[in-house]
Order: structure tokens, then C-alpha cells, then sequence
């Protein structure tokens, strides 16, 4: 299953693909302001490769101004690995002081499966923009290929905002967040995907972001898209970093009563704003009760996608939303 769409907007800003060097050209228009829009980089199965649009984007706009950036296609013909994509970016970070949100692998299933994604280590260039707010990164791992996505422990004092879209996330990876030094960060999503897929985080991997030590400031917390959803209910129940959360995100994965309840008899939850559990497998006297918390409590609740599911047939697979 695949529910990623390309963003409209991204870090607050309207979504603009960078024509390519023979679409925009005189009588097309100006282009917008550099600091105006989020530019999107496509290499759109045609035209020039990846370093060809990257120097035809460092020659269009004024990169100085660019304030967010997604990395669409960067593939002219065959699937190829980010990791040219990610030393280009990080060699030229003094070029784009403004920089304040990047979009790694803003990539749809028509273009290619998210497992397919050929990804690297992305750590050059979270080392190279220290002031980077926002970083998301689509794909993980793959059966398919030896190209996963890594990243190395860092410090970073302005990042507020990290997310992973994955139908497969590393372990590594996850460790490696839990490692990093984040003081600013406010929101992370983390989605776990398939364990086909490469996806073999557990939830030891995640004990030092459930621990809340590193995280100071961290609101919301999504421990997403997951196989092992209700062994992560059952440890969110008690973990401590829910205390200082506003919102929580369980969705997107295999919960079934089993971690529902567990997280229902657990630590009072009664703080937050919000609690986003859809695409479920949760029984209606179980999403009963927790539609009441929620209402009583004040709490906004995302309970659809009910799946249909007979938790007496040991044989009936549950889904996770997005894996391949």
C-alpha cells in the first residue's frame, strides 16, 4: 500500500517545480521570488541529470533568498542512489544561508515505490545546515537493493522538525535519533514500516526517545506505520516523554485492541490536544471507549480507517499503510 502524495506546501510555503532549461525560457513569465515559494527540484525522466538541474537551479535563483527546498526525481532515466544528490547539497550549503527546510526524496509511487528508493547516508547535510529547522526524508530500506538510508549521531541546536516517511525504517536509524543531541526539536514522526521492506526497528530501539532525556522540547511524537504497533502502545503507556507531549500519533499502522487497551490502562493521557490513531484494527467497544476519554477530555481524536479484521483468524494478515 502507498498514501504518499507530493505536498502543496511545504515549511509554510507554496510547493513550485523548477521548470526544467528548455521549458522556461522568454515569454514564459518571470519566476517567483527566491524566498517566496518552497522550490522542487525534477528531474522528470528527461532532460539533464541531477548536477544539470542543480546548476541550472544555482544559475535561475538566487539561492541566497531560497528558504525551502524538496528533491523530487533525481533520476534522468534509471533509479539511481541519492547519495550524488546529497554531497551536491552539502558542497554547496554557503550558497543557500536561508535554507530552513529540506525535502529529501518528495517522491510519489508513479514515480517510484518508496522501497525502491536508492537512499545513503543523509548526515552531510544535516552537518552542513545548522540552521535547517524542518528535514524530511522519504524511503528507508529495501529487499530490493543495498542502497538504505543511514544516519550518524549529531548535534543540532536549531533543528525543530524531523520526520521520516518510510515503508521500511532502519533500525540504525532510529537508534541514531535517539543518539542525536536535538534541543530544539518540537515534532518528530517516525514511520517503521514493513519488516519486508527492511524495516526491523524494535522497540528497544526506540527506549531513548521514549526515555524524553534528549528531547527537551519535544511536543509531538509519531511512532507510526508500524508492524509492531501495539508493542509500541504498551510501551508508550509508561514511557515518560508523554507527559510533556501535546499530541500523539499511534496511526497509520496494525494497532489492534491488544495496544489500545494498553495505552488506555496506562499513564493518564488526559494533557493532550490530541491523539491520532487512525487506520486501526480496533473493535468498536474499544474505539468506544476511546472516543469517550477523548470527548470527555476534551481531547481531538483520529480514529478512521477502521480495517476490517477477525483477531480470532490467526491467519488474517494485518496492513500497515504505507510499506511498498
Amino acid at each position: 500500500m502507498n498514501r504518499i502524495d507530493h505536498p502543496a506546501s511545504f515549511h509554510g510555503l507554496p510547493v513550485f517545480t523548477l521548470p526544467l532549461p528548455d521549458e522556461h525560457g522568454p515569454g514564459q513569465g518571470a519566476l517567483p521570488a527566491a524566498d517566496s515559494v518552497a522550490w522542487r527540484l525534477d528531474c522528470a525522466w528527461e532532460g539533464p541529470d541531477f548536477a544539470g538541474i542543480w546548476q541550472h537551479f544555482l544559475e535561475t535563483v538566487d539561492p541566497a533568498g531560497v528558504r525551502a527546498l524538496l528533491i523530487g526525481p533525481w533520476w534522468p532515466d534509471e533509479y539511481s542512489s541519492l547519495a550524488p544528490v546529497v554531497e551536491l547539497i552539502a558542497s554547496d550549503a554557503d550558497r543557500l544561508p536561508a535554507l530552513r527546510a529540506l525535502f529529501l526524496a518528495d517522491v510519489v509511487g508513479e514515480e517510484c515505490e518508496v522501497s525502491w528508493l536508492q537512499m545513503c547516508d543523509i548526515t552531510p547535510v544535516v552537518e552542513a545546515f545548522p540552521r535547517l529547522e524542518e528535514l524530511v526524508v522519504r524511503g528507508g530500506g529495501s529487499g530490493l537493493n543495498e542502497e538504505t538510508l543511514e544516519l550518524q549521531p549529531v548535534r543540532h541546536e536549531a533543528l525543530k522538525s524531523l520526520r521520516f516517511e518510510s515503508g521500511g525504517l532502519p533500525g540504525q536509524v532510529v537508534r541514531a535519533v535517539g543518539a542525536c543531541e536535538l534541543p530544539a526539536l518540537e515534532r518528530l514522526e517516525l514511520w517503521f514500516g514493513s519488516q519486508w521492506y527492511a524495516g526491523d526497528a524494535t522497540v528497544e530501539d526506540m527506549a531513548p526517545l521514549l526515555s524524553g532525556g534528549g528531547l527537551p522540547r519535544l511536543r509531538h511524537l509519531g511512532l507510526q506505520n508500524s508492524e509492531i504497533q501495539d508493542e509500541i502502545a504498551a510501551a508508550v503507556a509508561s514511557a515518560p516523554v508523554v507527559a510533556q507531549l501535546e499530541s500523539l500519533a499511534l496511526s497509520m499502522g496494525t494497532l489492534s485492541d491488544t495496544g489500545a487497551l494498553a495505552l488506555l490502562g496506562g499513564q493518564p493521557l488526559t494533557h493532550l490536544t490530541a491523539l491520532d490513531l487512525h487506520h486501526h484494527y480496533l473493535s468498536e467497544p474499544v474505539m468506544a471507549r476511546v472516543q469517550e476519554l477523548c470527548a470527555r477530555e476534551g481531547i481531538r481524536i483520529g480514529l478512521d480507517e477502521a480495517e476490517d479484521w477477525d483477531p480470532e483468524d490467526e491467519d488474517e494478515p494485518r496492513y500497515v499503510a504505507v510499506s511498498e
